[in-house]
């Protein structure tokens, strides 16, 4: 299902269920009504501002329909989720399915991950125009688990190669930093949320190990995906677009619904997202043997609009 990523990016804001349909209403002057969004339609809700209040009732009923609802710092990073326990009707038995996977299938699958990491990230680059072969070089050099870091590596080269030399990741610096920052706090939501959906267990990782990351396999399962955020970002800064701006957050989230190309045809880059859990979670239960990964290649409206000069 393809729902709806829905942003509070205004100061005093309070937020509240009826009938049925999320209600946002301005809480100064004669706290006036200002939207309202069908609770079945949304896929996630980024709080993205300071002075906002919600009520419980609404918390329960998002968590009730998997819609996780995230809570974001000042750089636009996801700092926190409010996310549903029961996610699927199988979930007891995928859990124990999850916890009892051997580490070569644990290998063999992150292994197939940052294959796929590695390809799209190479065909990002060719979209724009720069060299893409040390990355599609590196694929065919990664073996089970990746001991030598080919993600690493891969990224190390990739991000000079898409934004210049002069360019450094940082997750506190803005410009084309804070748009990514805001590119992967959604795409880290619809992750999530595909992943419980799935009856997965979002903190049981199968590369993330950090003790204090509650969401180690969604930072697994959306590494696939990252370069889409990576080259809408790209393209914003070329369009002259430096900052995390209302315009720039709606071309961010824009890119969820971009088709890639998969076995199955044309997907959108959400329903993509959540295949891959889907198909994780059968492997675990031993009913699949392979990701159900996207093919190699941009999605194809986001790869229509870039102009390369």
């Amino acid at each position: 299902m393809i729902g709806r990523i829905v942003e509070v990016a205004d100061d005093r804001r309070h937020l509240f269920l009826s009938r049925g349909f999320l209600v946002v209403q301005d809480t100064e002057g004669e706290r006036k009504e200002l939207g309202q969004v069908p609770l079945d339609d949304i896929a996630a809700v980024i709080a993205n501002a300071h002075g906002l209040s919600y009520t419980n009732n609404l918390l329960v009923a998002l968590a009730e329909r998997c819609a996780p609802f995230v809570l974001c710092a000042a750089n636009h990073n996801a700092v926190g989720m409010v996310m549903t326990i029961e996610g699927n009707y199988q979930q007891a038995k995928r859990f124990d399915a999850q916890i009892a996977a051997g580490q070569p299938l644990i290998k063999r699958l992150w292994a197939e991950i940052v294959k796929s990491k590695l390809q799209q990230q190479a065909a990002a680059l060719e979209a724009t125009g720069a060299p893409f072969i040390p990355l599609s070089a590196l694929v065919r050099k990664v073996r089970s688990g990746d001991p030598d870091n080919f993600e690493a590596q891969g990224a190390r080269r990739y991000w000079g190669l898409l934004f210049g030399d002069e360019f450094r990741r940082d997750q506190q610096a803005g410009g084309i930093n804070a748009m990514l920052n805001y590119g992967y706090t959604v795409l880290r939501a619809a992750t999530a949320r595909a992943v419980v959906a799935a009856g997965l267990h979002p903190t049981i990782g199968l590369h993330h190990s950090n003790e204090g990351n509650a969401m180690r396999l969604v930072d697994d399962l959306m590494e696939p995906f990252r370069p889409m955020m990576d080259l809408k970002a790209w393209q914003l800064f070329k369009q002259g677009e430096g900052q995390v701006t209302p315009e720039s957050k709606r071309a961010l989230v824009r890119t969820l619904y971009d088709d890639m190309q998969t076995s199955a045809g044309a997907t959108p880059v959400m329903v993509c997202a959540q295949k891959l859990a889907i198909s994780l979670a059968q492997i675990f239960m031993g009913e699949k043997d392979k990701l159900d990964l996207p093919l190699p290649g941009l999605p194809l409206s986001l790869a229509a609009s870039l102009h390369v000069d």
